[in-house]
């Protein structure tokens, strides 16, 4: 269960993350509390499922990026391998597994357009891709979500 404090750090680190060197100081400032406790409890929180990464998001499109939602269609025995060879592309920053025909959709940035046209011959030529289709990014809609715990 998480504490009050545990949910006060939640709804800072959502959309106020400080831009500094020792964020998480200055975090622990605001919060009332010490650096060590605040990294401690940011951990826990991702050990146990309630945050999955901690870190900024940028505008790929003008940091010169590329970005396209692919389908994949994977057999069914080799989905698992597959998807792990996805993910360790280093653009990869979302991989699920769907029902239907195809039945794995990634996002995948790239720096460039021929950086992503590599990475895609690669997945698919990977054992067990049966069909891909790209479908680059057209207009970009940016959803912010919060929570407040």
């Amino acid at each position: 269960m998480l504490s009050l404090f545990d949910k006060q750090l939640l709804n800072r680190i959502q959309t106020g993350l400080p831009f500094d060197n020792r964020p998480f100081a200055v975090l622990a400032e605001k919060l009332g509390t010490d650096e060590a406790t605040v990294i401690e409890r940011l951990q826990w929180l991702k050990e146990h499922g309630y945050i999955r990464r901690v870190g900024p998001f940028f505008d790929s499109a003008k940091l010169g990026y590329t970005g396209t939602l692919v389908a994949v269609k994977v057999a069914a025995e080799k989905m698992k391998a597959v998807a792990e060879s996805i993910n360790r592309y280093p653009g990869v920053t979302h991989n699920y597994e769907r029902e239907g025909r195809f039945n794995l959709w990634f996002a995948l940035l790239s720096p460039n357009q021929a950086a992503q046209d590599k990475i895609l011959q690669e997945v698919r030529c990977l054992n067990g891709v049966e069909q891909l289709i790209s479908l680059p990014a057209t207009k970009k809609f940016k959803v912010s979500v919060q929570f407040t715990l």
